[in-house]
Parts: C-alpha cells; sequence; structure tokens
C-alpha cells in the first residue's frame, strides 16, 4: 500500500473442499479470514473518520478502505503526498465530508465521477461560519476557522443523510449489491436515530445552563440540541496564555457558564484556573480520529453520558 494509515477491509472467498468455486460477497459476510485487495469489490478513500466508520458499516465486508489521514493530529488540516493523490486518482471511489472540511481539494484533480460529497445535498443546513480567527494547532501550524461549519457528523440527523450519500454512491458504483448496502444502510438509520434520541433526553435543559467550547467544533450539536454555549480557541494539551484568561473573563461577564466542554482531557493546571473562576471542565470527544477504545457510536454514547450527567448536576 501506499505511505498514510490504510484501514482495510475485505471479503474472504470461501471454497469448499478446496477445489469448488468461490462464494459471491455476500454468502461469506462476517468472515475474519484475511485475503488481497485483489478479492474486494473495488477501493475507497475517506478523508475522515466518521466517513470511514460509515462505509465500514455499509460496505466493509466487501471493500478495500482507506482512510489515509487517520494519524494526523487533525485531519481537517491533513494535506495528501503526491503518492496518496494518485491513489486517491485511482480509487474505484473518493467519499468526502464536505462543508469546507478539505481544504486540500481546491489543489487536486480528482475524476468527478468517482468523487462523492457527503454534504452536497444539505447544503442548506450548513453552518456558516462568518468571523475568522486565525490559530496554530501544533506541528499543523497556522489556520482558520472561516466559511462553513464542518463537523457534521456531531448532528446525528446530518450523518443519517451523509451516510444515505454515501450508500447511493455505492449502490451506483456496485448495483449488484444495491439490496446488501440498503439493508445496513437501513440498520445504520435505526442506530443513529436513537442517539439523537438519546441527546435530545440527554440536553434537554441545556438552554438554561450555558457552556463555553473550547474550540469552534461544536456548532452542529449546539444547533441541534440548543445549547447555549460560546467558544475560545484553547488547546487542551497548551496552557493558555493571560490574554486568553482575560478574554475568557470579559466573555463570562456577558455569558454566566458553569463549564467548558473540551475536545480532549485539559492540562491539570488549566482545569484547576478554570474552577478558581468557576468553571467545570468536560470532555466531549468530536472523534475526529479513530479512537483507541470501540468507535463512532462507542463515543457518541460517551458523549451523550457525559452531557447527560452535566445537565442534570447544573444547578
Amino acid at each position: 500500500m501506499r505511505s498514510g494509515f490504510v484501514a482495510i477491509l475485505i471479503v474472504t472467498l470461501v471454497t469448499l473442499g478446496g477445489c469448488a468455486p468461490a462464494e459471491s460477497p455476500e454468502d461469506v459476510v462476517g468472515t475474519t479470514t484475511p485475503v488481497t485487495g485483489a478479492s474486494a469489490l473495488g477501493t475507497i478513500e475517506v478523508s475522515n473518520y466518521p466517513l470511514a466508520y460509515v462505509v465500514e458499516r455499509l460496505a466493509g465486508p466487501l471493500v478495500e478502505l482507506s482512510f489515509r489521514a487517520a494519524e494526523a493530529p487533525d485531519p481537517a488540516y491533513w494535506r495528501p503526498s503526491v503518492e496518496e493523490i494518485i491513489a486517491m486518482q485511482e480509487a474505484d471511489l473518493v467519499i468526502v465530508n464536505g462543508a469546507g472540511y478539505e481544504g486540500w481539494l481546491k489543489d487536486v484533480s480528482l475524476p468527478t465521477s468517482r468523487l462523492l460529497d457527503t454534504t452536497a445535498a444539505v447544503h442548506d443546513r450548513l453552518i456558516r461560519i462568518e468571523a475568522s480567527t486565525t490559530h496554530s494547532h501544533g506541528l499543523e501550524g497556522e489556520h482558520e476557522h472561516a466559511g462553513s461549519a464542518f463537523t457534521t457528523w456531531l448532528d446525528p440527523t446530518l450523518l443519517i443523510e451523509q451516510a444515505r450519500a454515501a450508500s447511493q454512491g455505492l449502490e451506483r458504483r456496485w448495483p449488484d449489491h444495491a439490496e446488501y448496502f440498503a439493508d445496513r444502510l437501513q440498520d445504520l438509520v435505526a442506530e443513529l436515530e436513537i442517539l439523537d434520541a438519546e441527546l435530545q433526553a440527554a440536553t434537554a435543559a441545556a438552554a438554561e445552563h450555558p457552556v463555553i467550547f473550547s474550540h469552534p467544533v461544536y456548532q452542529y450539536l449546539q444547533q441541534r440540541y440548543g445549547l447555549s454555549g460560546h467558544s475560545v480557541h484553547w488547546e487542551p494539551d497548551e496552557a493558555p496564555a493571560e490574554g486568553q484568561w482575560e478574554e475568557l473573563e470579559h466573555l463570562m461577564a456577558n455569558h454566566r457558564a458553569e463549564s467548558m466542554v473540551w475536545e480532549a482531557e485539559p492540562l491539570a493546571e488549566t482545569s484547576e484556573r478554570l474552577a478558581e473562576v468557576g468553571l467545570g471542565s468536560v470532555v466531549v470527544d468530536p472523534c475526529s480520529t479513530p479512537p483507541s477504545d470501540g468507535d463512532l457510536l462507542t463515543v457518541m454514547r460517551r458523549n451523550t453520558e457525559v452531557l447527560r450527567m452535566l445537565f442534570a448536576s447544573a444547578p
């Protein structure tokens, strides 16, 4: 395989008595014996982890799936190498998030017939970011949060539409397996609808209890569930500068938040100082990268429980 992390999910060809003809992919779903990529229906490239999860749920046993930005600190600001661009140009499908997530797309030529933007059909539901603030993410350097908010998957109803778009793309590419993709889509949609209902219950009192988001990535969660929040630009692994503390003080003068929501566990000294100004610290993982434990739905269910406890304990 070319450079970059590659997650491969491929179907096993099963023979009877060692000489019978190979069974169809539908007959061997669930097998755990690996085979070569030549046995897959084709190759699919995805641009973020939520899409990798969706495609795995829809077509995992049948295709070779590559998520090359998996090891990037933040896949939203990943840039493909020349080798990786060539691999994407040769793939059967390149499935992207859209909403401005893939900044590199404007500089890369990919076959339009094989490029699938999963948010194209819900463009009217995308959140526009008018103000632009430049800041850094460690080794990724400076970048701006401008244009559209792109963490669309934090609203399960939008992720459902993205999954439907992915399923339609798979059905067009491999029509002989359309029923298989549709059945798996139905299962995934049912789970995401349950997640949405659980999040609604967990955040029922959210509007009455303001929060501060450590980073502007929670817009779709905020919009879907009516969270009363404002964002700053704090990194969990960096101590905030004194100027940032001053900005926080000004923000809290008009936004009496009770908690700060983080993408990952902040430094202990940051949490301690936040506590001194009356802010608790909680982690709601956007799941932009593959989790060390579980999968996208596992993480989102954990987030749901965090939010439930947060708003249940709010005064």
